[in-house]
């Protein structure tokens, strides 16, 4: 019973406080009020004088944009203007090559001598081979029958070989040091006889008339002089068959393919070359063999 009593006063007490709460919870809270707005009040600025209209500027966010066109316009450019054709060139007219009066070539090949000493044998061949006869120089050589018996100083004369006979010394040998010489044109005339050019003809003692009239006549002429037309000194050997042979240390032999007024065409075979010398020069320097020469006809 006594329990009962005690359970019901504390449930009395929490409703006491509780409600305690509550009331001073709605005292202590703001009470709002509702206002009315005044009324409002027109306000004026002073007056400083006449009214002006202002113009106000405009920056550049305030521009507006352009009005965009209704109708877009192309400008037209034309293209350009093809390239004009090259024109072709004119081919030159063939002209004949024609000489002037007087001047005549002979078309004989250009050889050079394959051995040290036989430029007699190179000139040789170029002759026979401008009438389409052809051999090598060895194979011509061989109708020179050599002299090899070496060079001999004899109470203070030169002795040697008959250039008019044989190849005088070594082919491979040396003019200047007296180890090979050369040959004459009686040899090489009866190789060329023999070999498909009947009608040659040779000696010593020609006029210069004499060898530019036969090379006027298309006739190529071999003649002996010194190379490169060079002047060393003339002298004479015994040979072993007694004859007293005129000789120079530059002893040399070319084959003329050409003449005009005042010079003559040399095919000369130390340098496979071919050129013009002029007369004067031709005429000294083939004096000093008492103008010998081998006419190819």
């Amino acid at each position: 019973m006594n329990e009962i009593v005690r359970m019901k006063i504390s449930t009395i007490a929490s409703v006491t406080i509780v409600g305690s709460t509550m009331a001073g919870s709605l005292m202590l809270s703001p009470v709002r009020q509702t206002v009315t707005p005044a009324a409002a009040v027109a306000q004026t600025l002073p007056f400083t004088g006449t009214q002006v209209a202002i113009s106000r500027i405009r920056h550049g966010l305030d521009l507006e944009a352009p009005a965009t066109p209704t109708e877009i316009y192309q400008q037209y450019v034309p293209p350009p203007a093809p390239a004009p054709a090259p024109t072709p060139a004119r081919a030159a007219a063939a002209v004949a090559w024609a000489p002037s009066p007087g001047y005549v070539t002979i078309p004989v090949p250009i050889y050079r001598q394959t051995r040290n000493l036989n430029c007699e044998t190179a000139a040789l061949q170029m002759g026979l081979a401008y009438y389409g006869h052809y051999f090598s120089q060895d194979s011509l050589f061989a109708y020179e029958s050599p002299d090899l018996r070496p060079a001999q100083w004899i109470n203070g004369v030169l002795h040697w070989g008959d250039p008019y006979t044989n190849f005088v010394g070594n082919v491979n040998g040396s003019e200047s040091n007296l180890t090979g010489y050369g040959v004459y044109y009686p040899v090489i005339l009866a190789i060329a006889r023999s070999h498909g050019v009947p009608n040659a003809y040779g000696g010593e003692g020609f006029s210069p008339g004499t060898i530019y009239a036969e090379l006027a006549a298309g006739h190529p002429v071999q003649i002996w002089m010194e190379a490169r037309w060079s002047r060393p000194a003339v002298r004479t050997w015994i040979a072993w068959d007694g004859r007293r042979v005129r000789y120079s240390l530059a002893e040399h032999s070319v084959i003329l393919t050409g003449v005009s007024a005042t010079s003559v065409r040399v095919n000369d075979d130390q340098f496979g070359s071919q050129y013009w010398v002029s007369k004067s020069t031709f005429e000294t320097s083939w004096r000093d063999f008492n103008n010998m020469a081998v006419i190819y006809r």
